[in-house]
């Protein structure tokens, strides 16, 4: 059985994760924050905080660290290429490394792109990616210190994953994502349904992430830069799918 995930809202527009080992007991934060509703979570169902583990260093994915370290003795895991950067970090790690969690290993990926030093946990039995701000729901984060290859190069490695894995991203943006997508693919039909299911969920304040690879492939433009029918209508047929991706990532910088 896959560990147990729960999806908590935090500040306007974050996502914060739990990932719970019933049989050990132990769990583990995924991006805090704000640790209120992490703090609120544990409480409501007896669970004790024995990890964090830290995406990149953007405050909204660390400002509630040391408020939960004031109630937690949890070991906090971190890029050690960002580790400047991060709060203090128990435990350091680096593309290709893994480590143990609920009788599971938590792989990690370096997706760079958003940021230098962005990584994501991948837990491939559970069938769980955490992604941050690398690939999100019908989207992927700006690229404040990358660049379109590197990113492009962090989404590739993604997309490479088992198509049932849950993509566990840090924000809700999917409903603005999908209207993007369709002005540089609006002829997909698989991205119409979607978007018609996101509209609802949104209207009744559902969540929209965690979403699975396997839409995301299908649908998510800058997982399908190398797409026919998206290189011809930006006049990029042919094109080098980094320099359609760059393309892709302007027009929504723009949007």
């Amino acid at each position: 059985m896959p560990l147990e995930l729960v999806t908590l809202p935090a500040l306007s527009d974050n996502y914060v994760f739990l990932v719970h080992d019933s049989e050990s007991g132990d769990t583990a934060c995924v991006d805090v924050p704000d640790a209120g509703p992490v703090l609120d979570a544990l409480k409501a169902r007896n669970w004790s905080l024995t990890d964090i583990w830290l995406t990149h260093h953007h405050h909204d994915h660390i400002g509630g660290v040391d408020d939960l370290l004031g109630h937690y003795d949890a070991k906090v895991t971190g890029a050690r290429a960002d580790r400047h950067r991060l709060p203090r970090l128990n435990r350091e790690v680096a593309e290709g490394d893994a480590f143990d969690f609920g009788g599971e290993q938590v792989g990690i990926l370096d997706v760079s792109g958003h940021t230098e030093g962005h990584i994501a946990f991948i837990l491939d039995a559970s069938r769980y990616a955490f992604t941050g701000d690398s690939l999100m729901a019908l989207g992927c984060g700006r690229l404040f210190e990358g660049t379109p290859a590197q990113m492009w190069e962090s989404l590739q490695k993604l997309a490479e994953l088992d198509p049932e894995t849950l993509i566990c991203s840090g924000h809700e943006y999917t409903r603005n994502n999908g209207r993007f997508a369709l002005t540089v693919d609006p002829d997909n039909d698989a991205l119409k349904d979607r978007m018609d299911r996101i509209d609802i969920m949104r209207g009744n304040d559902e969540p929209t992430v965690p979403s699975k690879l396997s839409e995301e492939v299908a649908t998510n433009p800058f997982l399908r830069a190398t797409d026919p029918a998206i290189q011809a209508h930006l006049d990029m047929t042919g094109s080098d799918p980094v320099d359609v991706f760059a393309e892709i990532r302007a027009r929504k910088d723009r949007y």
